[in-house]
């Protein structure tokens, strides 16, 4: 799970302009809506729609959801299959992403997510031979995706595919797209730890975001932002001490392993798909080149904070 960003919501509601908030439980952590209008009714029901909206993501992306079909893609392995436009559109973004990363974003983790999984859950880092295993069948390179035919190909067997790095910010994405579209452009979707954020709340000029930091309880700072999206990921909430080393919950590519650097890095960009690949992929830079990376593709804005 993302390290949580706080959103300042004390700002004053105009006669006209009411704050209605929205929430749901949604890819294993709270999604909430805010967003300012005349009528809550009709608010609610974009709501309604924004969160469906999601939940449709979610049911295609999902690899925790058995029967999803980015799991039954992942069982079949050599052939073109044909996927859903919303399944296609999310793995050329994240095929993007990989390459322009340099694989430090990488979708076709899944058998070293699976393994690690168990790792956490027993507390015994994985066998040698486990692990070259499941990094064998890795790589973004294996992914072949034909735009025409609008088919996927995992071309190397026990090949495994894992969107969790992205696929919240491409739902706060969408949701937000219902919402403007429904007549709410002040709004802000909080995923977890990503933000998609629209026009200022009335007679504000941003959104009051505070920015964790390594400490869980204190930020390094407050910004005032509107029409972008912030996310931030590191090793806050998702850890585990395995000998007297710290893993986090986001695997090095490199290693097979969780990162044992103690980092959070926070990426504001133009949206929220966008920012929440880049602070996945930033950590795995790390401190010394999360920052020229992230804005090489795309973001606008980057902090990063580490142990001294």
């Amino acid at each position: 799970m993302r390290i949580l960003l706080s959103l300042l919501l004390g700002c004053m509601a105009t006669a006209k302009e009411t704050r209605f908030t929205f929430e749901r439980g949604l890819m294993g952590t709270q999604f909430a809506i805010t967003c300012h209008g005349s009528d809550e009714s009709v608010a609610k029901a974009a709501a309604d729609l924004a969160f469906q909206r999601a939940e449709e993501i979610n049911s295609i992306a999902s690899d925790y959801i058995a029967g999803s079909e980015l799991l039954r893609l992942s069982e079949k392995t050599g052939t073109p299959v044909k996927v859903s436009p919303i399944l296609f559109d999310l793995l050329t973004k994240s095929h993007d992403f990989a390459r322009r990363t340099a694989g430090r974003f990488d979708p076709t983790l899944g058998p070293l997510t699976r393994l690690w999984r168990e790792t956490r859950r027993v507390g015994r880092l994985p066998s040698a031979e486990a692990l070259a295993s499941a990094r064998a069948a890795c790589g973004w390179n294996l992914l072949e995706l034909d735009q025409s035919l609008q088919t996927v190909t995992l071309r190397s067997s026990g090949m495994r595919l894992d969107l969790g790095g992205i696929a919240k910010g491409y739902a706060a994405d969408a949701m937000f797209d219902v919402m403007k579209s429904k007549g709410f452009p002040a709004t802000c979707i909080a995923a977890g730890g990503d933000l998609r954020l629209g026009d200022p709340p009335p007679g504000k000029s941003g959104w009051t975001v505070g920015i964790k930091t390594l400490d869980k309880g204190k930020t390094s700072g407050q910004v005032e932002l509107a029409n972008c999206a912030v996310s931030t990921s590191g090793d806050l909430q998702q850890a585990v001490e395995i000998d007297g080393v710290r893993y986090a919950h986001i695997i090095d590519p490199k290693t097979g392993l969780g990162l044992t650097r103690h980092l959070a890095v926070t990426i504001i960009a133009p949206n929220a798909t966008t920012s929440d690949a880049l602070a996945t992929a930033a950590c795995v830079a790390g401190a010394d080149h999360a920052e020229t990376m992230a804005k090489a593709c795309g973001a606008t804005e980057v902090r990063v904070a580490t142990d001294p």
